[in-house]
């Protein structure tokens, strides 16, 4: 799947969880990726985050960063991503 069609994708997630009330967006998104992506679709989302980003939302790339930096990006952790990397 080609980058620009996982940056539209990914940035529908986040418009879907950037209104909604008593939750973190960022980590709602991330969540769902972990749940629901494939770990290659991930894989490309962090490749392209290190390339610049281009064109996603800047909750989606906060969730992107979060999901690299607890390392679950590869793998389907039990825990979603919100939580601290280490717990």
């Amino acid at each position: 799947m080609d980058a620009a069609k996982l940056v539209m994708m990914a940035n529908q997630i986040g418009r879907f969880f950037a209104p909604q009330r008593n939750i973190d967006p960022v980590d709602a998104i991330a969540d769902h990726l972990v749940k629901f992506w494939e770990p290659r679709m991930r894989e490309a989302m962090v490749a392209h985050l290190a390339a610049g980003g281009v064109g996603l939302d800047e909750p989606v790339r906060e969730a992107i960063g979060r999901l690299k930096e607890a390392d679950v990006v590869k793998s389907r952790p039990q825990k979603s991503p919100g939580v601290v990397p280490g717990e």
